[in-house]
Order: structure tokens, then C-alpha cells, then sequence
């Protein structure tokens, strides 16, 4: 495959949140604020490229029957050394994506790169999906992290921006979803124009 048809896909063609509606659990549950949002973003980008640079070099040693199971146990190796990374380093982060950060190893995103990519192509194809596919997951969050924080808020990572009335919709899950939905109209918008 093509290097730049590799990028475009995962950054913009197909995209992990806005066109296959992957990984929605942590979208719409971490986006309350940027800084969550870009800690998972950056916790899936890890995940995801350390668990495709593995399948794509095991791939041919492991048995077709169990390759989901093998899988499994790589991604969920490598959401350990994050969330335990966290836990050390960043504990009021870790505290508020929560369950979320062990839940990266049931991520559609993830398990689905390994599954339709990495395990049939070659290991630099793989990163390079992974980082785009990363990459394309956390603008996504960033976005919406951003745009639910200045107007649930009024803030920007924390500090005030905005001297705006606060719609506590944006933090509660009803803003997630409409934001989310606000955000892959504007983006089929924006494909139909291209």
C-alpha cells in the first residue's frame, strides 16, 4: 500500500470516530476536558503502535485459531504499562479516565487494526497505520475534549477563557452525543465539498 493512502485513511478518509464510529466508550465518556481527552488520545497511540509493531512481526508464528486471543494478550501487556505509567506519574489523570484506560484493550480501534491490518502487512506499513489511525483518534478527542470544556466550563486545560455562561449540558453525556453528532455532520459537510 501506499504510504500516503496509509495516512490519509486514518487521519482524515477513515477516521476512527468520525466515520467508523469506533472506540465511542472513551469519546464520549473522557472528553469532559482536553487534558483527558489528550491523555487517552496519547494512551491509544502508544497501545495501538507498540501492539502493531508486534502483530506484524509474530504474525506468520501464530496459529490462525488463537491469533485473537494472542492478540488480545499483546494489547492488554502494553494497556498495563500505560495505565500503571499513569497510576506513578500522573495520578489525578489516571483517577479520572478511570476504567476507561484498561478498557483500551477491548477498543474496537485496536483489536480491529490488528485484526484487518497489521496481522497482513508488513511491519512498516503497520506503524505507520497505527500512528495515523492513533493520530486521527486523538484530533478527534481533542476536538470534542475542546470544544465540551470552553462551553461546559469556560476553560481551556484548566484555565478560564471564556467569561461565558456555563452550559453544564456540555460535561453531562447528552453533550457528549450532540456534540459528537454536530462534529461528523460538519465533517460529511466537508467530504461532500472535497
Amino acid at each position: 500500500m501506499k504510504v500516503r493512502n496509509i495516512i490519509t485513511s486514518g487521519l482524515w478518509s477513515n477516521h476512527p470516530i468520525f466515520r467508523q464510529l469506533l472506540g465511542m466508550c472513551p469519546t464520549l465518556a473522557v472528553t469532559t476536558s482536553l487534558t483527558n481527552a489528550l491523555f487517552m488520545g496519547l494512551s491509544v497511540i502508544f497501545v495501538l503502535t507498540s501492539s502493531s509493531f508486534i502483530v506484524s512481526l509474530i504474525k506468520r508464528l501464530v496459529p490462525h485459531q488463537v491469533r485473537i486471543a494472542v492478540f488480545t494478550v499483546i494489547i492488554a501487556s502494553f494497556v498495563t504499562m500505560v495505565d500503571l505509567f499513569l497510576k506513578a506519574y500522573f495520578p489525578q489523570i489516571s483517577r479520572a479516565l478511570g476504567p476507561y484506560v484498561p478498557l483500551i484493550i477491548v477498543n474496537c480501534i485496536i483489536l480491529g487494526r490488528q485484526e484487518a491490518f497489521s496481522s497482513r502487512h508488513s511491519v512498516r506499513e503497520s506503524i505507520i497505520d497505527a500512528l495515523s489511525m492513533g493520530t486521527g483518534f486523538l484530533w478527534g478527542l481533542v476536538i470534542l475534549g475542546s470544544i465540551r470544556e470552553i462551553l461546559g466550563q469556560g476553560t481551556i486545560l484548566g484555565r478560564p477563557i471564556l467569561n461565558i455562561e456555563k452550559m453544564l449540558v456540555m460535561m453531562l453525556p447528552a453533550g457528549a452525543f450532540f456534540t459528537l453528532g454536530f462534529l461528523i455532520a460538519l465533517m460529511n459537510r466537508l467530504k461532500k465539498r472535497c
